[in-house]
C-alpha cells in the first residue's frame, strides 16, 4: 500500500482535466507511429509512449476529448481511479481510506465525485449504490461493482474495469485516428487550393492579360472562383464558422451520421466491427471474471455497444439464453462476429472456461483492429495525395496553358 501511496503524492494533486492528444511518436525498433491518446499533458502523453517504448516527436491537443457522453466520467479518469482502487484495496486498504487516497491524485473534475462516492460509503451506501448516485459512471461499472460485493471482491473488478477502460480508450483513439489522419490531408490540400487561387493565379492572370494573351475557358473560371474567394473572404468566413458552431451544437447527430456513413462504408466497415466486437469482449470478460451470468452480462456489454445490427444480434441472444437456450446452439445467429470467433466460443463453453475464451477474443480483436486500421491508414494515403495532386495539378494546369499559347505565339509571330 505504501508504495501505491508514494507513487501518487510524488505527482501532487493535479488541476488539469484530462484531453485528447494527436501525436506523432518515434518506435524504438524504428519507424513512425500517428495516433489519438488521452492525456492530462503532454509530460503524462510522453510517459505512457515511454512505457510502450516509442518516444513522443511532436504532439497537438485536440478541442474534444474521448468523453463517453455529457456528464459522464472519461474513460481516462475511469481508467485511472479504478487502478488506483485495486492498487489500494488489493493491499488491504479499507475502501474508505482508498477513496480518500485516490481522490487526491484524479483530475480537478473528479475530485467532487470521488469526495462525494466517499461521503455515501461512510454514511453506509454500497459502493455500487454511490457509483450510481454520483452519476458518471456507466452501467458497466455498476454492475460488476455490484456483482464483485456479492462475492467480495471489489480489487479483482476495480482491475478488470481499468484494463477495459484502458482497451477502449485504444479502440477510440484508433477510430479518431481514421478520421483525423485524411481530415489533416484534406485540410492543408483545401488551404493549398486557396492559396494557389486567391494569391498566385490572380497575379499571374493578371500579368498574362496585360502581355495579351487568350485566356482559355478553364482558367477564366479558376479566375473567377479565385476572385470570389478573395472578394468575399470575410462573408465565407463567417459562413464557415457558423457551420462549425452548428455542428458542434449538433455533433451528437452528426457524429451519429458518421458512424452510419462509416459502419457503411466498404473500407471502413470491417474496421468498425472489429472496434465493436473488441468493446464487446472486453466488456464481457470484465463482467464473466467478476461473476455476471452469462445472460446478465449480455445485457449490460449491449448496452455499450452502438453498432446497430450488433446490438439486435446480442439482444436476441440474451433473450433465447433467457428462456433456456444454449450458447453452442444460438452463436451462429449472431453473424456479425466472425466464424473464427463463434467456433472459439463454442469450444470454450463446452470446455467450461467462457471466461479465457472473452479475454483472448479481447486481445484478438484489439490486435484486428490495429492491423486494419494500419492498413486503411496505408490505403487513404495515396488517395488523398491523388486528390491533392489533381487539385494543385488543376491550378498549375490553368496557368501553364495560357503560358504555353503565349509562348507559342510570340514563336509563329517571331
Amino acid at each position: 500500500m505504501s508504495r501505491a501511496i508514494s507513487t501518487t503524492s510524488s505527482r501532487g494533486p493535479r488541476s488539469s482535466a484530462s484531453g485528447s492528444y494527436l501525436f506523432l511518436a518515434s518506435k524504438a525498433g524504428g519507424g513512425r507511429s500517428l495516433g489519438v491518446r488521452q492525456a492530462r499533458d503532454e509530460r503524462q502523453l510522453a510517459g505512457d509512449l515511454r512505457r510502450q517504448r516509442m518516444t513522443l516527436t511532436t504532439c497537438v491537443r485536440l478541442p474534444f476529448s474521448l468523453e463517453s457522453g455529457v456528464g459522464s466520467i472519461s474513460l481516462r479518469d475511469q481508467a485511472e481511479i479504478n487502478t488506483q482502487l485495486a492498487q489500494l484495496l488489493s493491499r488491504g486498504s479499507p475502501l474508505v481510506e482508498a477513496l480518500e487516497v485516490t481522490g487526491s491524485s484524479v483530475s480537478a473534475a473528479m475530485k467532487p465525485k470521488v469526495q462525494r462516492m466517499r461521503e455515501l460509503v461512510s454514511g453506509g451506501s454500497t459502493f455500487a449504490d454511490a457509483c450510481d448516485q454520483v452519476g458518471g459512471f456507466d452501467r458497466v461499472t455498476i454492475a460488476l461493482y455490484r456483482a464483485a460485493e456479492r462475492t467480495g471482491d471489489l480489487a479483482g473488478a476495480a482491475k478488470q474495469l481499468a484494463i477495459a477502460s484502458r482497451r477502449q480508450l485504444s479502440i477510440q483513439g484508433k477510430a479518431t485516428t481514421l478520421m483525423i489522419y485524411p481530415a489533416i490531408l484534406m485540410s492543408i490540400t483545401g488551404i493549398a487550393a486557396a492559396v494557389l487561387l486567391t494569391q498566385i493565379l490572380p497575379r499571374i492572370g493578371e500579368a498574362l492579360s496585360q502581355a495579351g494573351a487568350d485566356l482559355p475557358l478553364f482558367t477564366r473560371l479558376l479566375l473567377a472562383i479565385g476572385t470570389t474567394l478573395r472578394d468575399n473572404f470575410v462573408p465565407l468566413g463567417i459562413a464557415l464558422a457558423a457551420v462549425l458552431v452548428v455542428v458542434f451544437i449538433f455533433r451528437r447527430r452528426v457524429g451519429a451520421l458518421l458512424a452510419g456513413f462509416m459502419r457503411k462504408a466498404p473500407a471502413i466497415r470491417q474496421v468498425v466491427l472489429a472496434q465493436e466486437s473488441a468493446k464487446f469482449f472486453s466488456v464481457m470478460a470484465a463482467l464473466s471474471r467478476c461473476g455476471v451470468p452469462l445472460a446478465d452480462a449480455l445485457g449490460v456489454a449491449n448496452d455499450a455497444m452502438s453498432h446497430p445490427v450488433m446490438r439486435a444480434q446480442l439482444d436476441r441472444l440474451r433473450v433465447r439464453l433467457i428462456e433456456g437456450g444454449v450458447l453452442r446452439n444460438l452463436i451462429d445467429e449472431v453473424d456479425s462476429l466472425p466464424v473464427t470467433t463463434r467456433r472459439l466460443m463454442i469450444a470454450a463453453e463446452r470446455a467450461g472456461d467462457l471466461q479465457s475464451a472473452f479475454d483472448t477474443l479481447a486481445v484478438d480483436m484489439m490486435e484486428e483492429v490495429e492491423t486494419r486500421s494500419a492498413r486503411l491508414i496505408a490505403l487513404m494515403e495515396p488517395v488523398v495525395i491523388v486528390i491533392l495532386f489533381l487539385v494543385v495539378g488543376s491550378v498549375i494546369l490553368g496557368v501553364m496553358i495560357p503560358l504555353l499559347n503565349l509562348s507559342s505565339a510570340v514563336s509563329l509571330g517571331g
